[in-house]
């Protein structure tokens, strides 16, 4: 009886978050508390487990950078980079689209993805106004782009993390394997860009004429607060990469910077907290609860298990159909819980497999297929809430319905790319 409930809880919020007949927010809280209120979900389900409660680290590791963010923007170095970007590319929107999709996937790489999202998404609401053309592509771009560099490293994105714990992967375990399948992923999206947002690049002479004048350096308007926040930021960053030495999860150095940056700024409130996303952030605990009641009744390890069966013990076809399955599977719910559910079955998968190449590709398929499958549609990974929460509080909202369109094409590429990849390295040549 559980189990149906909490699938068609899960179904309803889903189907009424695709069709926005329903607020998302407001859907993800309706269905969190319908599996609470019948008994699927108890307080320590909720709020304690590590397996299917609130991933309070995903919260506060948002909430942390949303108010060094908003610190951040008054300083006036949004503006500053978005004159810097424009007048690189020369005025050209296609150019100035490159440029911050390579930027924002190469950040991605070194900061999860969420992060670079939240510090990227100012800067390109403010290109696009220079310019006067909508935001929307780009900020679809970027997201995409995101989720695509996030793959490269054990930090890029957090079911990396996820897997590198799991696995007994390092660091340089993640940028030697996926580094290389990464740039070429990023070749064939900057190749695609053209395609899929055609008619998006019309620019006005004279409004490009307007932007090469311009003097990105007047557009500092608190150079003590900018160094500051520079200060605070390094520490913050610093904080991410030496996680295997000082033991400190994100959510926390996130925390401790938005709190030190709060104390050193002096700013009043309202400039901090509005950046905050309240939306989001309640939609993400919701999803996580719903999520969680399907973790719960068992209902994604049955999916996963059979998923995992149907491989007869050929690694290379465990290999491709761990890619694909995570990849659907990873559109349709977070990413993060998935991993967290599919990891111990990989393990087990893995134990079965005599060469260790071999043994090691299944969790790379893991995640690339969880990674860019998080691209499928506009609640598959973290990035894409955040980013879609900022579009619809700028006023150019994102449906989703338009986001999943170029997800859905985005998605087939680079699965498409990325099976010969693991074919080749890890079989073919091993």
């Amino acid at each position: 009886m559980n189990v149906a409930i909490a699938i068609t809880v899960f179904a309803i919020a889903y189907g009424l978050i695709a069709s926005e007949r329903v607020h998302k927010t407001v859907a993800a809280l309706v269905g969190a508390g319908v599996v609470i209120a019948v008994g699927i979900m108890n307080s320590d389900d909720v709020f304690f487990s590590r397996e299917t409660g609130i991933d309070w680290n995903v919260i506060y590791l948002l909430l942390g950078m949303m108010i060094i963010v908003g610190v951040l923007r008054q300083t006036g170095i949004f503006e500053y980079v978005a004159i810097w970007a424009a007048k690189r590319a020369k005025g050209s929107a296609l150019r100035v689209m490159i440029l911050l999709v390579l930027i924002t996937a190469v950040a991605s790489g070194f900061l999860d993805n969420v992060t670079t999202v939240l510090l990227i998404a100012p800067v390109t609401l403010l290109v696009c106004e220079r310019l006067e053309v909508s935001p929307t592509p780009f900020l679809i771009a970027e997201v995409l782009a995101s989720n695509i560099g996030g793959a490269a490293t054990l930090i890029g994105d957090p079911p990396n993390i996820i897997i590198g714990s799991r696995a007994g992967l390092s660091f340089n375990d993640f940028f030697l394997n996926l580094t290389p399948i990464v740039l070429i992923e990023l070749a064939v999206f900057t190749l695609l860009l053209p395609r899929l947002f055609r008619g998006s690049f019309e620019v006005d002479p004279e409004r490009a004429a307007d932007i090469m004048a311009l003097n990105e350096r007047e557009a500092i308007r608190d150079p003590k607060l900018l160094i500051k926040c520079g200060i605070v930021l390094a520490a913050v960053f610093a904080g991410f990469f030496g996680h295997p030495v000082f033991h400190v999860e994100p959510s926390l150095v996130a925390l401790l910077g938005a709190g030190a940056l709060v104390l050193i700024s002096g700013l009043p409130q309202r400039d901090y907290l509005s950046a905050v996303e309240w939306e989001t952030l309640l939609f993400f605990a919701g999803l996580f609860v719903m999520i969680g009641a399907l973790v719960k009744t068992g209902v994604i390890g049955r999916l996963a298990k059979f998923a995992t069966e149907l491989t007869g013990g050929n690694a290379l076809v465990a290999t491709m159909l761990i890619l694909v399955v995570s990849a659907v599977l990873s559109g349709v719910i977070d990413n993060i819980p998935y991993v967290a559910t599919m990891s111990p079955l990989v393990a087990e998968l893995v134990e079965h497999v005599d060469q260790p190449g071999q043994a090691d590709a299944l969790w790379w398929a893991l995640t690339l297929g969880a990674d860019f499958g998080g691209n499928l549609t506009a609640v598959g990974a973290s990035a894409n809430v955040v980013m879609l929460g900022i579009a619809r509080r700028s006023d150019h909202p994102i449906s989703f319905w338009e986001f999943t369109r170029k997800g859905i094409l985005v998605t087939a590429v680079t699965i498409l790319v990325a099976a010969p990849y693991l074919w080749l390295r890890y079989f073919a040549f091993a």
